[in-house]
């Protein structure tokens, strides 16, 4: 048997997985999209860092990769706090032996207003969140992105069709995510060059996690203490799935899965878009296409 399964496995192209043997941060990577990343990493070779601010279902997610045979381990934390920063990066280079290959910035929520009612809190909030925080992963990572060892490096920064296109009532985010695509165009031109560092965005339309659920569903983050109620309201969510066709907006009727978005950023971290570099993919179902 261990014979038949060499013999098959010489004749795949990635027998050791996609991302074999690279070290691999995701942040928001406990649930969500984020929590099928680093299933999806995990199951092509890649070694993941788990990052995310529960500790308690960033652990969780760590011992059912670890479970079934893959490898990772959790750094729990605040990305709002430069010191966790600087602690996930060096626990990420000591679980690599001194390499980290892949960064997904893909955590963050949403704290929705309208123009004239949104507060500085809210503004800077989601700006510092979904902005500055992957601007600093990065450039405390650069150490380990800028070399020339012949290994593939690549970062793909999650953003949305907010940033793309706007959002009624998301100013801050449509602000922030609209940043990140500007971000991965700069790292590509700046870290190609010299290191062939890829750089790309993934912009996401409706993709069913707790952001889309109905906000009466209860999920929430805090933010200082206060707390923010995650999601799209019913009646909202209502007209959208309600009426002759259900998501009249997105050619293929449906809003995507956890695991489809997830697909699309392994896609892009794979050997499989090594020439992709500097783009932003929209993850849609045809949505604004």
């Amino acid at each position: 048997m261990a014979d038949r399964i060499k013999q098959i496995a010489s004749h795949l192209n990635y027998p050791q997985g996609l991302l074999a043997g690279q070290v691999a941060i995701i942040t928001g990577a406990a649930q969500g999209i984020g929590a099928e990343c680093a299933r999806l990493f995990a199951n092509e070779g890649a070694k993941v860092v788990v990052s995310d601010i529960d500790t308690a279902k960033a652990q969780a997610m760590v011992d059912k990769i670890n479970a079934t045979g893959g490898k990772a381990i959790s750094v729990p934390g605040d990305l709002l706090k430069d010191d966790y920063i600087k602690e996930l990066v060096k626990k990420a280079a000591e679980f690599g032996n001194g390499k980290i290959h892949i960064i997904v910035n893909n955590a963050g929520f949403t704290w929705d207003a309208v123009i004239h009612k949104m507060t500085d809190k809210q503004w800077e909030t989601i700006i510092a969140l979904h902005g500055t925080a992957p601007f600093k992963l990065i450039r405390e990572a650069a150490p380990f992105f800028r070399v020339k060892d012949g290994e593939p490096r690549n970062i793909i920064n999650i953003s949305s069709t907010s940033g793309l296109h706007g959002n009624a009532g998301q100013l801050n985010y449509a602000m922030a995510k609209a940043g990140v695509v500007g971000l991965s165009k700069t790292i590509a031109k700046e870290w190609g060059p010299a290191f062939g560092v890829r750089a790309n965005t993934i912009a996401f339309g409706h993709i069913e996690t707790r952001l889309t659920a109905n906000k009466e569903a209860g999920a929430f983050v805090e933010v200082d203490g206060q707390k923010v109620a995650l999601g799209i309201p019913g009646k909202q969510n209502a007209q959208k799935t309600g009426g002759p066709v259900p998501f009249a907006d997105i050619p293929l009727r449906r809003p995507g899965s956890a695991t489809e978005a997830a697909s699309a950023v392994l896609a892009i971290a794979s050997p499989l878009s090594s020439y992709i570099s500097g783009q932003t993919i929209s993850v849609t179902g045809g949505r604004n296409c």
